[in-house]
């Protein structure tokens, strides 16, 4: 990769996936080849989007759109709005969602876009205009057996909306080209709570394996979340459901914590968060709580801000669970880490609570559940509402939820017993506590490395 500029979002997600699938390639060394292959994006599309502000003058952001597999089904991958956007950003996130969308059983590929324009100090009427500009390039690019795009990180309902009704007008054809729609223009049940509330049916398997049968679950877990998304407020409503406590949220600018753990999040916290969000404010505008809440500024993370913790789920951004972090958090009795968050632990992180899971097991280690699988029940439930819309259907939310349960325990499964089969090299405990993060890429890559080859992708 010397002749090509540096990446280091993307070298990074590769470099993790090398590193987990070298027991693997060892023993089936012919999909090396196949590793070569899927690295490269199969088309990466880049645009400007011109747009006129409230003053009538001419705005420009540059655009992507990385379509990086479609061995298993259509491209597909959400659409982030955010000042950061870059080629390497979407290349990891179009990378790890190939084998995000394969550990799902659904048939969809896998791809990521969207621009560095940013909807924070922007009006309804710049945003939308932002949008329609940029949607009626990428309608060249996209459709129901091609690519689906999907929300992310400042792209919602709202800004879906707009894009749906751009595709609309150009192609003059009403068909599901975006997922997460509104529910009156064929959207799923369920779909905004889905990432958030799979994060907790995987985690939910952890818990009850590793503690066996006296477990209760989630119930009495003491539980550290960041970020006030969607992801986070409803992992956090979930795991209150379950029988939990949730002791932080955070954003951009720094973390909410409870100053208290007998008097934690609640219900209706969490709603005004959804109030402020929506409005693209910040969290800090939530207050104290009449003295329940302390805001560390400064983009303070909560890792070490809470004395005593059973779970973490980083739900915010990539990279934002350091070694550090990890370190502290398992001496503040960590036992359970899943990403909500795309690649939410750096590597550093993820090499602490694997040494942790290997030295102690299910005696005291601290077992990490990857993104690619603990966050798949977003895109597993837009798999749902595309199988919707070419029904022309609207399934009710206890068969969408019993669904999406039923794909994070195969995914869990199918993690549990790959990681089982190509343990880490020196690994002790992996007939008592394996790698899921073994499990999750070698068990996601060999489907789609499978699917190529019968393709005549790779020979």
């Amino acid at each position: 990769m010397s002749n090509l500029p540096s990446e280091p979002e993307f070298e990074q997600a590769l470099h993790e996936v090398e590193q987990t699938l070298a027991p693997f390639l060892e023993k089936n060394p012919e999909y090396k080849k196949a590793l070569e292959i899927v690295q490269i994006p199969e088309r990466v599309i880049q645009f400007r989007v011109v747009w006129e502000d409230d003053n009538h003058q001419a705005q420009v952001n540059r655009a992507y759109r990385v379509q990086f597999n479609s061995a298993l089904g259509p491209y597909k991958g959400g659409l982030r709005l955010h000042p950061t956007v870059n080629l390497s950003i979407l290349k990891f996130l179009g990378f790890e969602q190939i084998f995000k969308n394969a550990l799902t059983g659904l048939n969809m590929g896998g791809g990521k876009g969207g621009s560095d324009f940013d909807p924070k100090g922007k009006s309804p009427s710049e945003v939308r205009r932002f949008v329609k500009a940029f949607a009626t390039e990428l309608s060249r690019h996209i459709g129901p057996d091609t690519d689906v795009p999907a929300g992310d990180v400042g792209f919602s309902t709202r800004e879906g909306g707009f894009l749906f009704g751009t595709y609309k007008q150009i192609k003059n054809e009403w068909t599901g080209i975006i997922t997460g729609k509104a529910l009156d223009w064929g959207g799923s049940h369920v779909r905004p709570e889905a990432t958030g509330y799979g994060l907790v049916y995987y985690v939910e398997h952890m818990i009850k394996y590793a503690e066996g049968e006296s477990s209760k679950g989630f119930e009495g877990k003491r539980v550290v979340i960041s970020g006030s998304g969607q992801v986070a407020q409803f992992a956090a409503l979930k795991v209150m459901e379950l029988g939990a406590t949730v002791l932080s949220l955070s954003d951009s600018k720094g973390s909410l914590v409870v100053k208290d753990a007998s008097k934690p999040y609640t219900k209706e916290m969490i709603e005004q968060v959804y109030k402020i969000k929506y409005d693209r404010k910040e969290l800090s505008t939530l207050g104290d709580q009449n003295g329940a809440l302390e805001f560390h500024p400064n983009g303070a993370r909560p890792w070490q801000l809470v004395d005593k913790y059973d779970v973490a789920l980083p739900c915010a951004t990539q990279n934002e669970l350091d070694a550090k972090d990890a370190e502290e958090a398992v001496k503040r009795g960590c036992k359970f880490v899943a990403e909500g968050s795309n690649m939410g632990v750096d590597a550093g992180g993820i090499d602490v609570f694997e040494k942790s899971r290997m030295e102690k097991g299910k005696s005291g280690g601290c077992w990490y559940g990857p993104g690619k699988a603990a966050n798949a029940g977003g895109v597993a439930t837009s798999g749902l509402e595309m199988a919707q819309n070419s029904q022309r259907l609207q399934w009710k939310p206890e068969e969408v939820d019993a669904k999406l349960r039923e794909i994070m325990k195969d995914a869990y499964d199918l993690c549990f017993n790959t990681g089982k089969e190509f343990p880490p090299k020196g690994d002790q405990k992996a007939q008592e506590l394996p790698s899921l993060v073994q499990g999750a890429n070698i068990s996601g890559f060999k489907r789609v490395a499978d699917a190529m080859k019968e393709h005549g992708d790779w020979f």
